[in-house]
């Protein structure tokens, strides 16, 4: 256990926890505040809410990955917001991994299960952390202001319970549903994510050039004037062709 402790406090090419953009982030963020949970909770509302979500942002590569790349963009899917967040925890001391699943995403845009030809994300990533003898799960995939748009819950981290996905949005319509776990790992795994990336998702590039904020925007726009009418027409999930 003291070995993998320590392999979870060290930085990595993509978890750069040692890079001074990271350190500088933690230390803003956790303030004044001193205990390891404290600083957990602080740290997972900075990355939720600091970085804001955008899956057409994809880059597959040691460069596009990295904790202070994301941080220097403030934009990123699940994967670099967690590896972000695993970077903080580690520049602190606070041991952590990263956690993968498949998961089927009810909430999107209609342009991405068009582009990737289905609806399940492959590799979704969170973060895992080590605190006073437990482990715990969460991810800060979704910030507060998308969470408002699309009328979900945002997901909430107290330092003791994980923080997964909800299942439900506030309305009870199907959220996201976990498929299957890939593994926890000390660092990215790259080659496997690529592996099955370019096994499941054969339309490369068909999100180049798109903007997810503004597709939001019109997705938005979309559902509220269909429900006005009353015939706001769902979508069949999972999707099909």
């Amino acid at each position: 256990m003291a070995t993998q402790m320590i392999q979870l406090l060290k930085p990595t090419p993509i978890i750069d926890s040692s890079h001074t953009a990271v350190k500088e982030f933690a230390n803003q963020h956790c303030g004044n505040h001193t205990e390891p949970r404290q600083q957990a909770v602080d740290l997972y509302y900075a990355v939720r809410d600091g970085i804001r979500y955008d899956p057409y942002s994809v880059k597959l590569s040691v460069e596009g990955l990295r904790a202070s790349a994301t941080l220097e963009s403030k934009r990123g899917w699940c994967v670099p917001k967690a590896i972000l967040l695993t970077a903080a925890y580690r520049s602190i001391g606070i041991p952590s991994k990263l956690g993968f699943a498949d998961v089927r995403n009810h909430l999107s845009t209609e342009r991405m299960p068009k582009a990737m030809k289905t609806d399940v994300f492959y590799w979704h990533g969170y973060t895992v952390i080590y605190l006073d003898g437990n482990w715990i799960k969460l991810t800060p995939a979704f910030n507060i202001e998308l969470c408002r748009k699309f009328n979900i819950k945002p997901l909430d981290f107290d330092g003791y319970q994980d923080a997964l996905f909800h299942p439900f949005d506030l309305e009870g319509n199907r959220h996201l549903e976990y498929l299957r776990y890939r593994g926890e790992f000390e660092d990215v795994p790259i080659d496997l994510i690529k592996e099955t990336y370019e096994k499941e998702y054969p339309a490369k590039g068909s999100l180049e050039g798109s903007s997810f904020d503004r597709d939001v925007e019109q997705e938005i726009l979309h559902q509220r004037r269909f429900k006005k009418r009353g015939d706001y027409p769902k979508r069949k999930w999972p999707l099909t062709e």
